[in-house]
């Protein structure tokens, strides 16, 4: 692991992007040399075109979610989605060259380079899922506990965490439960320092919900520590690996004494800035669409055609978001709030095409515009379910403490939720994105947020 702008980025991940993103310049750069030999002599214009073209592919190879280790679709899938990607990519590429100078020499030889550079780009994924090589990033580890929190563990690092080698499970006492597979259970008679010096662990994962009354060898913790050995309890592994924070493990302490939570002026500042640069851009590129579903809204339905809603935003003030309407007008003629269930008879013919292409939610743009939300963030709630929720699930109320966004590190990371549960689970992500917020993550929930509207991932 490394840490990049406060987030914990693995290195296998980061050496795959580098690497591929070097091969797309490189293939560029020699197909470009090939095709005009005029070239040698414009060094700097090259390599601005040629890293102009490995950070858009790189970006949408991104945004088709091809980096993402946990997307378990199959190779036809993976293959179509590589084949839009190369197509976006292409495009943007074109007209990025624009401002360059030579920019129509650089657009004639992309066509060019392209087909080289997919293929060095496919050889190369091809080499790493071979695992050559990657053996140098292995993250060794060492599970305390043998019960259901280790096994959930161990799941999490299998989905998220390829360059993870989980070398076993230390029971902490001869009694302990066996829920994990015991075949990978370590010996409790072999010291646990004996362990971490032959295997070459590099850290302790401790999956211990109860960790009073000696339960856990602390001196033991305390030596491997003093070695330099990473030792991490179930809150901050979560964290850190699955990019949310399970509320039932959770204590009131990681709030208080945890880092993060930056809520300063500066913060604040740059990202009201990001907030309205991204607003109007968003803004100027989705006009024709939003008139175009306006007058559609409008043909099938009549007024009104947008539709506003009590929400609760920042420090729990309520604000009206507005939206696209998408259901009929007496969805709630018994004035009864109800969660949109999926294939919901509410929703009407146009609604059911926006909504799945999160066109409805455009107008919230305005939002943003006058400071009520922000570009990502928590999704803003109703009252009448902020009452509830925040007398179920312990800490609802921390993700008011950001103002709410037009789309969040939940909705990308999880389905729509319509239920106690499915915000318990969201609320997971939730906190993760008020400990962690940094613009770097705002872009990444941006092109996921990318990925989910083309695949129409989540709606109801």
């Amino acid at each position: 692991m490394v840490i990049l702008f406060n987030h914990r980025v693995s290195v296998l991940a980061l050496f795959r992007l580098l690497l591929e993103g070097a091969v797309l310049f490189i293939a560029f750069v020699l197909v470009a040399l090939m095709h005009n030999a005029d070239l040698h002599h414009q060094n700097t214009g090259l390599a601005t075109a040629a890293l102009t073209f490995a950070a858009v592919m790189v970006g949408a190879i991104s945004a088709f979610g091809l980096y993402r280790h946990e997307a378990n679709y199959s190779p036809t899938v993976g293959i179509i989605r590589t084949g839009f990607a190369v197509t976006i990519g292409f495009t943007v590429a074109y007209l990025a060259f624009f401002p360059l100078p030579w920019s129509q020499i650089y657009q004639g030889i992309l066509p060019h380079a392209l087909l080289p550079a997919v293929a060095c780009l496919l050889l190369t994924r091809g080499a790493l899922a071979s695992g050559i090589g990657l053996d140098v990033f292995a993250h060794r580890v060492v599970v305390l506990g043998t019960g259901a929190d280790a096994l959930a563990v161990e799941r999490a690092l299998s989905l998220a965490k390829p360059d993870v080698r989980l070398v076993g499970f230390y029971p902490l006492s001869l009694s302990d439960s066996v829920v994990v597979p015991r075949h990978q259970v370590l010996s409790a008679t072999v010291p646990l320092d004996e362990i971490i010096k032959s295997q070459r662990i590099k850290e302790l994962i401790v999956a211990v919900r109860e960790q009073r009354g000696g339960s856990l060898p602390v001196s033991q913790l305390l030596a491997c520590r003093l070695q330099g050995i990473r030792v991490t309890d179930l809150s901050g592994f979560f964290e850190r690996v699955t990019g949310e924070v399970p509320v039932n493990c959770l204590k009131a302490s990681w709030l208080i004494y945890g880092e993060g939570f930056r809520q300063g002026w500066g913060r604040r500042t740059v990202k009201r800035c990001f907030d309205v640069l991204a607003a109007l851009l968003l803004l100027g590129l989705s006009s024709p669409i939003m008139v175009a579903t306006a007058i559609a809204i409008f043909v099938e339905g009549g007024c009104p055609i947008i539709f506003r809603q009590e929400r609760v935003g920042h420090g729990g003030r309520v604000f009206r978001l507005i939206k696209f309407r998408s259901m009929r007008i007496d969805a709630e003629k018994d004035g009864t709030p109800r969660w949109a269930s999926s294939n919901d008879s509410r929703v009407t013919t146009v609604g059911r095409w926006i909504r799945r292409t999160r066109i409805d939610e455009l107008p919230q743009i305005f939002n943003v515009l006058k400071g009520e939300m922000s570009f990502v963030g928590p999704r803003p709630e109703r009252p009448y379910f902020v009452a509830q929720l925040t007398d179920k699930i312990p800490f609802y109320g921390a993700r008011h403490s950001v103002k709410p966004g037009l789309t969040g590190w939940a909705q990308v990371r999880y389905t729509y939720g319509a239920s106690v549960e499915d915000a318990e689970k969201k609320l997971q992500y939730d906190l993760y994105y008020v400990k962690n917020h940094t613009l770097l993550l705002d872009f990444l929930v941006l092109l996921r947020t990318i990925h989910v509207v083309l695949h129409a991932r989540g709606s109801r």
